[in-house]
């Protein structure tokens, strides 16, 4: 079950036969008009790193250490077959294994041998063992499934024992789950190429790209699997875009920046670690600019802080008095926010994933959001011109307070919002499993399977599948980069979780969804705008994209990972 899902929601997206598409409605759902794929544009999806599942861990035949009869030695490799010529009876183990779900093991097994009774045995590493009786010579194939309780490294042993010659075969591999947890991080800022750090004191080249440190660096452990960053374009020169991936080759159908020419504008990223240490931002424009980056956390395949989604709760207002004391929040001012026990978010929780939003600013400025209990850092959340609303994901660490403070890094006021989406912790379960780049699975100025070109109207509502035919879907959130444009008018993005399933949908039974009054996404006429987000997709696995706006939009949503809990 857990691969058949994967296949539909991450898979098939890089083979580009992707994601189901429903249409846009208005008054109500109404059953899909097809099947639509994930569509792409520029470019090949899939170039340049494995999905997630694709890491592969094998110990080869070779490595096989045999037992001979009368206790004689261990022979492995060039001796173990000198020993098969020799007329002794062969007997050898390949190994294969990659994590099809965040928790879970496939382990592929391939036994050779001259006996006809074999007893095998797996050892999983985590106390459990599982059992196998081969009763014919030859090669034995076979596949076997495992889950574990708890993200990790676990070396993984096959014993064969050949009854009927008296000789015992072992091999081993150590395996990694797909998984992984998070762990907060102080807003640290790792580049800036205005002023040389983390990179050379220059800007990025259009078409060009910069190699970040970030294993080992600033306190981020040498085994970090993925690193949430906090990623600025300033001082552009023209329009363009970034995208920020592990290696060097490029994901030329995604991005995780969009910006204009003399804009500053940030975006929160969610990125695999290079097997380096590195991550590499590419400018994807034609024309220089110059690009920062903060850490506020990272993964690791350890036992850390899990995910839980919620719906999203407004936590601050400062237009209605939310959280805070009603009123705009001074130029250079601040402001702390109960966080735990709260919105749904437990006493004990480590971080806290917003979108905070800026709006009405009498100037330029830009907002930050930290730990309680700190000095403000030197980093930005958001950046904001004069009279622009402006929206980005951000995850918080809390406070051992359970508080975060949000503090106005313009000299004049603005109004803030803020809406929790989720939050982590110790006894949350569902562990983060990373693409290795945005990959593209909607864009509708382009045509694509049960779907023609087309906007997202004006008050309306497009949902789209994730999950395969499920009523209990075990992905807790959907982490997205959303992108809008061709805009003719300001307005709004609400993503939320559909309560349907999708046979709902096709049998004419889905209820209306609540429209929401959260925004993930904010812009303005003629503006294209980016956010990262972070959301359920209910039980039936599928998310609704909520124009709120009064005209019409093109929208587009790269992939960037997802949260799992089996």
């Amino acid at each position: 079950m857990h691969r058949r899902r994967l296949m539909f929601s991450a898979a098939l997206v890089a083979a580009g036969v992707g994601l189901f598409s429903g249409p846009a409605v208005a008054a109500g759902p109404v059953a899909p008009a097809g099947h639509g794929v994930a569509a792409t544009t520029g470019g090949n999806p899939g170039k340049g790193g494995p999905l997630p599942g694709g890491k592969t861990f094998s110990s080869p035949a070779e490595r096989t250490v045999r037992t001979s009869p009368a206790g004689s030695a261990a022979r492995t490799g060039a001796a173990a077959q000198a020993q098969r010529a020799s007329g002794d009876a062969y007997l050898a183990i390949d190994l294969e294994a990659h994590g099809p779900t965040a928790h879970s093991i496939e382990l592929r097994t391939i036994v050779t041998s001259e006996g006809a009774a074999l007893d095998v045995t797996i050892d999983w590493g985590d106390g459990a063992a599982d059992q196998v009786a081969v009763t014919s010579s030859g090669s034995d194939l076979r596949y076997t499934t495992h889950k574990y309780a708890k993200v990790g490294k676990y070396p993984v042993t096959v014993t064969v024992k050949d009854t009927t010659h008296g000789v015992q075969a072992v091999n081993r591999l150590d395996f990694v789950t797909s998984g992984s947890e998070y762990t907060a991080h102080a807003p640290t800022r790792l580049l800036d190429t205005r002023a040389g750090i983390g990179a050379a004191q220059a800007k990025v080249a259009g078409r060009g790209s910069v190699a970040l440190k970030v294993a080992g660096v600033a306190g981020i452990p040498a085994g970090a699997t993925e690193v949430v960053l906090n990623v600025t374009a300033t001082n552009a020169a023209g329009a363009g875009h970034v995208v920020v991936q592990p290696g060097k080759d490029g994901f030329e159908t995604g991005s995780n920046l969009n910006y204009a020419a003399g804009q500053t504008v940030a975006n929160q990223v969610i990125v695999p670690v290079g097997e380096d240490g590195s991550v590499r931002l590419v400018n994807g424009g034609w024309d220089s600019v110059d690009l920062v980056a903060d850490v506020t956390g990272y993964f690791t395949a350890s036992v850390a802080s899990g995910y839980t989604t919620l719906n999203p709760v407004r936590a601050v207002d400062t237009r209605e008095g939310i959280g805070t004391a009603k009123g705009q929040v001074p130029g250079y001012g601040s402001f702390g926010v109960d966080m735990a026990g709260r919105g749904g978010v437990p006493k004990g929780a480590t971080a806290v994933a917003l979108n905070l939003t800026a709006t009405n600013p009498r100037a330029a400025g830009h907002l930050t959001a930290y730990p309680s209990g700190q000095a403000a850092p030197s980093t930005s959340s958001l950046n904001f011109s004069a009279g622009q609303t402006v929206a980005n994901s951000v995850i918080v660490p809390v406070g051992p307070d359970g508080k975060i403070t949000i503090r106005n890094g313009s000299w004049d006021r603005a109004d803030v919002v803020a809406d929790v989406v989720g939050y982590y912790s110790t006894d949350s379960r569902a562990a983060l499993v990373c693409l290795g780049g945005p990959y593209r699975v909607l864009d509708t100025r382009i045509d694509s399977w049960g779907r023609k070109a087309g906007p997202v109207p004006a008050r309306t509502m497009l949902p789209e599948r994730f999950d395969a035919d499920t009523t209990n879907s075990d992905i807790d959130g959907w982490v997205l980069n959303t992108t809008v444009t061709n805009t003719t008018g300001a307005g709004f993005l609400s993503v939320t979780a559909d309560p349907n399933t999708w046979p709902d949908y096709v049998k004419g039974s889905a209820v209306t969804p609540q429209r929401p009054v959260s925004s993930s996404v904010n812009w303005t006429a003629g503006a294209t705008v980016p956010n990262l987000v972070q959301t359920s997709g209910g039980k039936g696995g599928i998310i609704d994209f909520w124009n709120q706006g009064w005209q019409d939009i093109d929208l587009i949503v790269d992939l960037i990972a997802w949260y799992q809990t089996s």
